[in-house]
């Protein structure tokens, strides 16, 4: 499901998905912002954005119910679906591009937001890199980038695959705005160089890639041609998933050389540090967690917390069959995610979108001399602002809420109501 089809899809929903249509006229500086601040993740449209004739659009994935409608996927199945694209992506076809049209080479025709009054500039917050390597084929990943002018991008590249492309001479890419559903959550995912994120998009039903202007790109609204000009300037302030700001740095100025756009396109516009930001960067390392502790015990869910920035913690739920299957899925859970700082493991009857049932865990079933893992001084996440800022080393801690002994479990048993009723039958 594109995006124009998944906001078409909106006007049915319920309470909570039906899409919010804002037909006064809104400033794309601050004023949007704080709407999108106020919606709470409902998605919206503003149909009038002042100075400019595109419509924006804004929490089209900030909810887990949003993302499985818009990959059709039921949400008891979402982590094995994201997890089995991952294990069996799926080359993806290629077709002419239609329905396209190039616009001016002038970013400030686009309605690209300033969302907070500390802000370095306005900001591209949701858009998708698609970078191709004669070796390493196509990687997708998220990049955020700041007007610097008319058509000049800088783009803040942390040092993974897309900074390993430009090692090896990668001079242009494309970076799209309005991608479907499958393609956000894939280009957040952390998989390993060589793997394509277009591929597991195509396993999650993502449309088939388009040949436009030279490009082989996601059907996306909107599709910046670009190429890194070999100069550097400082980037920032931005606020983080943390919602705190990310320290001002010196990243790669990236001049745009061509834009094309569909008919009435739309412009996907992502809150930075509120719920679409945590859902979309943390909800697909979720698989990866799953994967890592499904290798030494058996795991039946992940949540990356919303109380932990969505990235920062970590619940694994198992089923234990060894008295040290905790244990061990709280060091798996760590491999699987690397910038997780805590980690919670729990049993099979504990609710992970509960946090009162987590409490309840660790008050009944944890001992803090016997259940605690600690790992002092490791690589943590560039986004922790408590972390040793030079060298963003932190304490990594796991707790295993689990019960502490399999020939103890029936002591550990939580009871159930006496009947299976509805209350609306009473009422």
């Amino acid at each position: 499901m594109d995006l124009r089809t998944l906001i078409g899809s909106l006007d049915g929903g319920d309470d909570s998905t039906r899409l919010v249509r804002i037909d006064r006229p809104v400033d794309p500086r601050f004023e949007i912002a704080a709407l999108i601040k106020l919606l709470k993740g409902r998605p919206v449209l503003f149909a009038h954005v002042r100075g400019h004739d595109l419509r924006v659009v804004a929490n089209v994935c900030a909810m887990r119910d949003l993302v499985c409608r818009a990959l059709g996927v039921e949400r008891s199945r979402l982590l094995r679906a994201l997890a089995d694209a991952i294990d069996h992506p799926r080359e993806p076809a290629v077709v002419p591009a239609t329905g396209y049209e190039e616009l001016d080479c002038d970013l400030r025709r686009l309605p690209i937001l300033t969302y907070y009054r500390e802000d370095g500039g306005p900001y591209i917050a949701s858009g998708v890199v698609i970078a191709r390597d004669p070796e390493y084929g196509f990687n997708a990943s998220f990049h955020r980038a700041m007007v610097r002018g008319a058509d000049e991008l800088v783009v803040r590249i942390v040092e993974r695959h897309l900074h390993h492309y430009l090692q090896r001479g990668l001079r242009g890419f494309a970076l799209c705005i309005g991608n479907p559903t499958a393609v956000l959550i894939a280009a957040a995912m952390s998989v390993e160089l060589g793997k394509s994120e277009l591929g597991i998009a195509s396993a999650l039903g993502s449309g088939p890639l388009v040949e436009l202007g030279g490009m082989i790109v996601p059907e996306a609204e909107i599709v910046l041609d670009c190429e890194v000009t070999g100069e550097l300037a400082d980037e920032g302030p931005f606020l983080d998933l943390t919602e705190t700001f990310d320290v001002v740095r010196r990243q790669p100025v990236v001049r745009v050389r061509r834009i094309f756009a569909k008919r009435e396109p739309l412009f996907h516009a992502l809150l930075p540090g509120d719920v679409e930001h945590k859902i979309l960067m943390g909800m697909p390392r979720e698989p990866t967690i799953f994967r890592e502790v499904a290798k030494v015990c058996e795991c039946l869910d992940v949540v990356l917390s919303p109380g932990g920035c969505s990235w920062l913690h970590g619940i694994v739920k198992i089923r234990k069959h060894r008295d040290d299957d905790g244990r061990l899925a709280v060091e798996a859970a760590f491999r699987g995610h690397p910038s997780m700082k805590h980690v919670f493991v729990v049993d099979e009857d504990v609710d992970l979108e509960d946090p009162a049932q987590l409490e309840w865990a660790l008050a009944t079933r944890f001992q803090g001399d016997r259940d605690l893992v600690v790992r002092p001084r490791e690589q943590g996440s560039s986004l922790d602002p408590s972390s040793d800022l030079a060298t963003r080393e932190t304490c990594k801690v796991g707790f295993d809420l689990t019960v502490p002994a399999l020939a103890r479990r029936d002591e550990f048993r939580r009871a159930r109501s006496p009947l299976d009723l509805r209350l609306q039958d009473y009422l």
